[in-house]
């Protein structure tokens, strides 16, 4: 997908990358500080600098009621309850209801958004991942038999949180959770953001959620979504959109989305990696000397890094300001874990890669 995922530098580059990795490896004779940290050299969307672009219209959402949510029907007895941050689902059944996440800051909310629907007990709740800000309410369902993806309940037996009850239920690939007549797909298709990170399919309403992956209308949070496996987190998208939907639930932030809003995504983050790869074959590593410090390996990868992602950042965010929000903010944090992933996961080293 990337043409130059695999270049090695070569040619009269060759000595600056020799002088490179002899200052990181020996810390030798060059010097220190992040990279021109100097606000001068970075975009508008390095971390620190004040202001942002205005939101584009694609990004924003339903106004938030007085009450502190919104509660939307996606699909036949399928409600969303969002409050302009995070997203959580739930369905009622003829055996109970059904819950997807419960976010902590929708936390009693979401007691209330059933309540105002049924008067049926939850008696079913499915975790997308193990983290805290998505599923730090379960606790608040105490009655409800638990279903989380096996990685899931090791990751939450490693970390005890009584608002994080173990599941009840684990799966390795893929279970049919069966409530009444409706029924709710699992599957595990590999770590993406986080390991146990599952696609949660209602076929008969068309909807798939998939968390903390895209983010309709916005860029992926800090640092590519803070994903544990960039890699699995690129391949996300394109199993999500092998599944029959028209509504997106990804967990964040302002609205729904949509089959669009997935492609949309990926269109960003192909540009992003392509930025990425061009910036290490080309980011001309002389520019750090006199920067940093003989005895500090670490500033001379910080300087290289935050060269290269600076570099990215600033191909990419023009492009993209005006048609996802948040573009200004995070692409150049998003542009930093590109780069590392294009080194570690790819191989594409730059002046790091074999010595000559």
């Amino acid at each position: 997908m990337f043409p130059s995922l695999f270049r090695s530098m070569s040619g009269p580059g060759d000595m600056s990358r020799r002088k490179l990795i002899a200052v990181a490896g020996a810390a030798a004779a060059v010097s220190a500080a992040p990279f021109p940290a100097a606000a001068a050299s970075r975009p508008a969307n390095a971390p620190g600098t004040p202001g942002t672009a205005p939101v584009p219209p694609g990004a924003k959402g339903p106004v938030i009621p007085g009450s502190g949510y919104l509660l939307q029907e996606i699909g036949d007895r399928l409600f969303c309850v969002t409050d302009g941050l995070y997203q959580a689902l739930f369905l009622t059944t003829s055996e109970g209801v059904v819950v997807v996440d419960a976010p902590p800051t929708i936390g009693t909310n979401m007691k209330r958004a059933i309540a105002s629907v049924t008067g049926a007990p939850v008696t079913h709740a499915v975790y997308s991942h193990h983290h805290a800000d998505h599923i730090g309410a379960m606790s608040l369902f105490p009655k409800a038999r638990r279903y989380a993806q096996r990685e899931v309940a090791e990751l939450l037996r490693q970390t005890p949180d009584p608002n994080r009850p173990l599941p009840d239920v684990s799966f390795e690939k893929h279970l049919t959770l069966k409530a009444g007549d409706d029924v709710i797909q699992l599957d595990y298709h590999g770590p993406n953001h986080a390991p146990g990170n599952i696609h949660i399919h209602l076929p008969a309403q068309r909807v798939l959620m998939l968390v903390d992956v895209v983010f309709p209308g916005w860029v992926p949070f800090a640092y590519l979504a803070e994903s544990q496996n960039i890699a699995g987190y690129l391949q996300a998208p394109a199993q999500a959109l092998r599944y029959d939907f028209e509504t997106f639930v990804g967990g964040h932030l302002t609205r729904l989305g949509s089959r669009e809003d997935i492609v949309l995504h990926q269109q960003y983050t192909t540009d992003l990696m392509t930025q990425a790869a061009a910036a290490i074959s080309t980011f001309d590593v002389n520019q750090v000397y006199g920067e940093v410090d003989p005895t500090n390996p670490w500033a001379v990868f910080n300087a290289y890094l935050s060269g290269v992602a600076t570099q990215t950042a600033e191909a990419v965010t023009p492009d993209w300001v005006d048609r996802l929000g948040g573009a200004d903010v995070y692409t150049w944090s998003n542009a930093y874990a590109a780069v590392e992933s294009l080194r570690i996961d790819h191989g594409d080293l730059g002046p790091f890669g074999i010595r000559p």
